[in-house]
C-alpha cells in the first residue's frame, strides 16, 4: 500500500511536470525533492486561491480545517477519504453536528471558547460535536478525518452561525476543483464523486466499504 502511494504521488509530481515543461527538474534534483516543492507550492496555491476568495468577498471561506484536507486530496488522491463524496458529506457532517451541539447545550449565542474559555457546556458542546460526526461518519460511509477538526470548529465557536454553512462548504468546493483539475492534469483519475470501485463494491456483512 505504502509503495502504491509512493508511486501514484510520484505519477502526479511528474504529470504536472510534463504539462508545465518543468521535467528538467527530475534530473536534476531527487524525487523527495521535487515533491516536497510540489507540496510546497500546491499546497500553498490550494489555500492562497480560497483565501483570496474569502479576502474579495470578506466572507469566511477559509476555515482551518481546510489544510488537512488539501493534504489529503493531493497526498492520496485515489483514497476514499481524498474522494469529493467522502470530503464533502464530512465535512457538512461536522458543520451541521456543531451546530446541533451549539444549540442543545445553549451556545448558540455565546462568544467563542477562545474568547471566553472552556466551561462544562462547551466541553459537553464539543465532546458531542466530534462523537455525532465520527459516528455518521461510519454509519453513512463518508471518512474524511479533517471533518472532526470542523466539527470541533463550529462547536468551540469559531463558525457558530447557520448562515456560515453555505460560505463553508462553498470555500471546500473551491478546493475539490483544484484537486480534480491537479490531479486530471497529472493522468490521475480523480473521481468526480466517488471512486468506481467504491460504488460498485457490495454491502456485505462484514465487508466494510472503505
Amino acid at each position: 500500500m505504502a509503495a502504491g502511494n509512493e508511486r501514484l504521488r510520484w505519477q502526479q509530481v511528474s504529470g504536472v511536470l510534463r504539462v508545465l515543461h518543468l521535467e528538467r527538474l527530475e534530473q536534476r534534483f531527487s524525487r523527495r525533492t521535487v515533491q516536497a516543492g510540489f507540496n510546497l507550492v500546491n499546497g500553498s496555491l490550494s489555500i492562497a486561491l480560497v483565501s483570496l476568495v474569502a479576502l474579495a468577498t470578506q466572507e469566511a471561506f477559509i476555515f482551518p480545517s481546510l489544510g488537512a484536507t488539501a493534504f489529503i486530496l493531493f497526498h492520496v488522491p485515489l483514497a476514499a477519504p481524498a474522494s469529493p463524496r467522502n470530503a464533502f458529506c464530512g465535512h457538512l457532517l461536522g458543520a451541521l453536528m456543531g451546530l446541533v451541539s451549539l444549540y442543545l447545550f445553549g451556545l448558540a449565542d455565546a462568544s467563542s471558547a477562545m474568547a471566553t474559555g472552556v466551561d462544562l457546556s462547551r466541553v459537553g458542546a464539543a465532546a458531542m460535536s466530534l462523537g455525532l460526526t465520527s459516528c455518521l461518519m461510519v454509519v453513512l460511509r463518508v471518512p474524511h478525518p479533517p471533518a472532526g477538526a470542523t466539527a470541533l470548529i463550529v462547536s468551540l465557536g469559531l463558525m457558530p452561525h447557520p448562515a456560515q454553512l453555505p460560505i463553508l462548504m462553498s470555500g471546500l468546493l473551491l478546493l475539490l476543483v483544484q484537486a480534480w483539475v491537479i490531479n486530471r492534469m497529472a493522468g490521475i483519475p480523480y473521481p468526480l464523486w466517488r471512486p468506481a470501485d467504491q460504488a460498485a463494491r457490495p454491502s456485505t456483512p462484514g465487508l466494510e466499504p472503505s
